[in-house]
């Protein structure tokens, strides 16, 4: 009888030295809390995670954690059965969450079931903000010109306190070609700002839209800028002027010279001079290549042509290309009654009697004065 009776003693003595202890509620503690993006805006999907402490020195059983929606309401299951976290360990606990409130901070609560011991909650502070990234034009001409390629600038700012991440630029819409066709900027810190260049040329009067595409943690979003393109007379472009044209008259054809003058702002290249309709380009020069005029750059011209014999005034018509290699046309009328010399194909013969008939008359004189002379 003794002798069961130590037997019992002794089991019970082990099974009580086997069992773990168990703590008290406030040996769990929060020992941190985030939220992924750190602002979330009006609608956004997102990350609430949580994470926990056992501080004591035993074990403690653990039942279901959850979160409680405020403002941002959770999207996934909660956790039905946690188990036991042991003496010092670190348990965290993830939450998909959507925040279908406007601007504002909300507090969702975190709840653990500590089984015997209770339960601990923690409310976790999350903001709502609509705010979007801010996009305007850095750089641009004063006017655009047809088939003219134009820098254009976009500056896109991030006025939020988190960070936006994959920011690029991509413009829309119809009737113009641009290169590069998007813009990658990148991650944008709060208060930071990037560039975004663009070469944009235009076929007609249209409307160019930048669309700012970006990224909130997993959650993309838009923004435009239009941009009204209207043609206008370019203040900086090549000017060119014709001066001094003086028309000589050979034959049945014109030779017309004179000088060609940039008084633009801007380069004007391959320079090409030609009459235009209704007189006709011939031999020697039925075109002058005056190469490049820079501004206040001044070149001299000839050019020869023919005309059907009743034609008055003609165009000059000149040729050139801007340093983007777009082409242009300027045609200025020159008069042909503004010849300062008249030649035939016969011009050898009234000089030659002009010239005896000018001797003939001094001989005869000579001869006069001879005769008087002698008479005396």
């Amino acid at each position: 009888m003794e002798s069961g009776f130590a037997l019992l003693t002794f089991v019970l003595v082990c099974l009580l030295v086997s069992s773990p202890v168990v703590g008290a509620q406030g040996d769990v503690t929060v020992t941190s809390v985030a939220v992924e993006p750190e602002v979330l805006m009006p609608g956004d999907a997102g990350f609430v995670t949580v994470t926990v402490q056992n501080t004591g020195p035993y074990t403690l059983p653990l039942g279901g954690a959850r979160l409680y929606g405020d403002g941002v309401v959770p999207t996934g299951e909660p956790y039905p059965s946690v188990g036991a976290l042991g003496a010092g360990l670190n348990r965290t606990f993830t939450f998909a969450v959507r925040a279908d409130a406007p601007n504002g901070t909300y507090y969702p609560r975190f709840s653990l079931d500590l089984r015997e011991n209770g339960t601990l909650t923690h409310p976790v502070p999350v903001r709502v903000d609509g705010t979007p990234l801010g996009v305007s034009v850095f750089e641009r001409p004063e006017t655009f010109s047809g088939s003219r390629t134009a820098g254009i600038t976009v500056l896109v700012a991030n006025p939020r306190s988190n960070a936006a991440s994959g920011v690029q630029v991509i413009p829309r819409g119809a009737d113009f070609s641009v290169t590069p066709e998007s813009a990658f900027i990148g991650t944008l810190e709060p208060d930071a700002s990037g560039t975004a260049a663009f070469n944009l040329t235009p076929a007609a009067e249209t409307n160019v839209t930048f669309q700012v595409v970006w990224r909130n943690g997993i959650n993309a979003h838009t923004v435009d800028l239009v941009l009204p393109v209207a043609f206008g007379e370019d203040k900086k472009q090549a000017d060119l002027i014709v001066t001094n044209v003086e028309i000589v008259v050979e034959g049945d054809a014109y030779r017309a010279t004179g000088d060609v003058m940039n008084a633009g702002f801007e380069p004007a290249r391959s320079v090409i001079i030609s009459a235009g309709a209704p007189a006709t380009p011939v031999d020697p020069f039925r075109v002058y290549v005056a190469g490049t005029l820079d501004p206040d750059d001044i070149s001299t011209f000839e050019v020869t042509f023919k005309t059907d014999g009743t034609v008055e005034e003609i165009p000059l018509v000149i040729e050139y290309r801007d340093g983007d290699g777009n082409p242009y046309t300027a045609a200025r009328p020159i008069s042909l009654e503004n010849r300062t010399a008249e030649e035939t194909g016969d011009t050898g013969l009234p000089i030659v009697a002009v010239a005896v008939m000018a001797l003939a008359a001094i001989a005869a004189g000579l001869v006069v004065l001879w005769y008087i002379r002698r008479r005396r």
